[in-house]
């Protein structure tokens, strides 16, 4: 088993949602991108979600444009990302890291080049946002060979052909985007998201991670009622800028936002919510 099928076994096992934080690589300097990652996993993430920096992040809401900006500024590349990752894992070998981007500079790099890079850092799961999942079998491959899930949106106006189509290309779990528009959206109607959620589950067996529109711990604990993982970023992404030059503060301000979800979903799931898949 790969380490996201284990610690989402682990989490099925206790009843218990994943809590997957996302920031910037390089947000908001290089140096405290590694703390930063630890910090989250002591406050209670189960999963390590590191956006590539990219200067057109078309699915981004303005919080993480800037983020982006910040981190371009020190010319943060995919290969300090992926540095980034491999310095995590000297001291962390359990928690999964994805990387969320854009296509762009994996292509730059080169796929195979990516995938052996990937692999030595000691990547898990790669989703970018603009790789549609009719077109990824060459990439996909290359991905699956190196023990790197490919990882897929799914909206909610995304067919359910095209669900069906996600289901077989992707691995690791499905990202559900709660809301129509960017990160950083307002207003999430949990009823409709578990009847979404519902449906899709008629089409695969992955467990379903929900972000967008999760901005703080009663948000998240209504998404772990019907979600097998929530994901959030601007709650946390905003914080970097507040915090601009003490990136120690930034990470003790993120790790209270991350823990204070992490009790909330508990909480939720232990009320009596039962494990969904």
């Amino acid at each position: 088993m790969t380490r996201i099928e284990q610690r989402f076994a682990k989490l099925r096992s206790e009843n218990r949602a994943a809590l997957v934080p996302y920031v910037t690589a390089g947000d908001p300097e290089p140096a405290a991108t590694v703390p930063l990652m630890h910090a989250l996993v002591k406050a209670g993430a189960d999963l390590i979600e590191l956006g590539v920096p990219f200067s057109d992040p078309m699915a981004d809401g303005p919080v993480i444009q800037k983020a982006c900006e910040r981190a371009l500024r020190y010319g943060t590349s995919l290969r300090d990302v992926l540095d980034m990752v491999a310095e995590f894992r000297k001291t962390d070998t359990e928690t999964p890291v994805v990387l969320m981007g854009y296509l762009n500079p994996v292509e730059r790099m080169g796929y195979e080049t990516f995938a052996e890079k990937a692999r030595e850092a000691g990547l898990d799961g790669l989703l970018t946002v603009d790789l549609p999942p009719e077109e990824c079998d060459d990439v996909a491959g290359l991905l699956e060979n190196a023990q790197i899930a490919p990882i897929f949106l799914v909206a909610p106006t995304t067919s359910d052909e095209r669900i069906a189509h996600v289901s077989r290309a992707g691995r690791g779990f499905i990202y559900y985007v709660s809301l129509k528009g960017v990160t950083g959206s307002q207003t999430l109607d949990t009823s409709a998201l578990a009847e979404r959620l519902e449906a899709i589950r008629q089409h695969t067996n992955l467990p379903l991670g929900v972000g967008f529109g999760i901005r703080d711990a009663e948000t998240a604990g209504q998404v772990a009622r019907v979600a097998d993982a929530v994901v959030v970023g601007s709650a946390i992404v905003r914080l970097a800028e507040e915090f601009d030059g003490d990136p120690v503060g930034f990470a003790h301000a993120a790790s209270e936002v991350v823990a204070g979800m992490r009790v909330e979903m508990d909480r939720v799931r232990a009320s009596g919510v039962e494990a969904s898949v």
